[in-house]
């Protein structure tokens, strides 16, 4: 072994321009260290690209981890905001949907509360109206006592029948109590439709047909040949007064209506 290292030695230094210390007379001296270079052997370099192939692709194992660890906390980060996003859309949809159904629903419970209190005042003013039209009809038969008035009043009732008929006889309706005061009723309408229309009109009590004694007053007057009267009796005044004067009553009582358009 130690022959064959001294041949390899012995060769280098004939190629070289170098002393070859094993061909050195000054043998027993220890030569001194050399650095081992590229020209030491295929085992150094093989080592040293190994470190440097090591290194590089350590470096890039971690470049390339970086940019992994980058783009998944960029990923992360807009999924984490579209989430968030439709989370809080989603939130405020669904707020805005309750919100409008408890305004609706607040509005249709305003809307009923104020329907009903209006239809609880309507019906209070209709029941005052109710009560005040029961009273006039109680007092109707009043109408019938002072003698005086009672005719004056049966004057102009027979009179309104004789315009509207405009026929020579007609026949008059009444209570049996009443005949004589409707019969001078009757001769004063005849007069004074006579001197306004110049025709003469005569009005003839019917007797087969009085008027119940327990009406309050009036007469119907009938034309036609019996197929047509007018009822002008205290009873169906009053009834036509309801309709008619209603609307001047409610404006006394309650005052006007701001939301009336339209006034009969």
């Amino acid at each position: 072994m130690t022959t064959m290292r001294r041949s390899r030695r012995c060769l280098r230094a004939e190629l070289r321009p170098r002393r070859c210390f094993c061909c050195d007379p000054r043998r027993g001296r220890s030569p001194a260290r050399v650095e081992p270079t590229a020209d030491a052997g295929p085992s150094y370099q093989v080592d040293n690209e190994l470190r440097k192939m090591t290194a590089f692709i350590k470096q890039e194992a971690m470049e390339k981890a970086r940019e992994i660890e980058i783009k998944a906390n960029e990923e992360f980060e807009i999924e984490k905001s579209k989430l968030v996003r439709q989370e809080t859309d989603a939130i405020d949809s669904q707020y805005e949907k309750k919100f409008k159904q408890a305004t609706m629903s607040q509005q249709i419970t305003r809307s009923t509360v104020a329907n009903k209190t209006r239809l609880k005042v309507l019906g209070a003013r209709q029941e005052l109206l109710d009560n005040i039209f029961e009273a006039a009809e109680k007092q109707l038969a009043d109408g019938a006592k002072d003698k005086a008035k009672y005719q004056k009043i049966l004057k102009g009732l027979i009179l309104e029948g004789f315009y509207a008929m405009n026929e020579p006889k007609l026949q008059l309706r009444a209570r049996k109590k009443d005949y004589d005061a409707v019969k001078k009723a009757s001769e004063q309408a005849a007069q004074e439709y006579k001197k306004e229309t110049g025709k003469d009109v005569e009005g003839v009590i019917h007797e087969e047909h009085p008027l119940p004694e327990g009406s309050s007053g009036g007469v119907i007057i009938v034309g036609g040949d019996g197929k047509i009267d007018i009822d002008n009796t205290f009873e169906t005044r009053l009834e036509l007064l309801k309709d008619s004067a209603a609307p001047a009553v409610r404006q006394s009582l309650f005052g006007k209506n701001p939301n009336r358009k339209f006034v009969d």
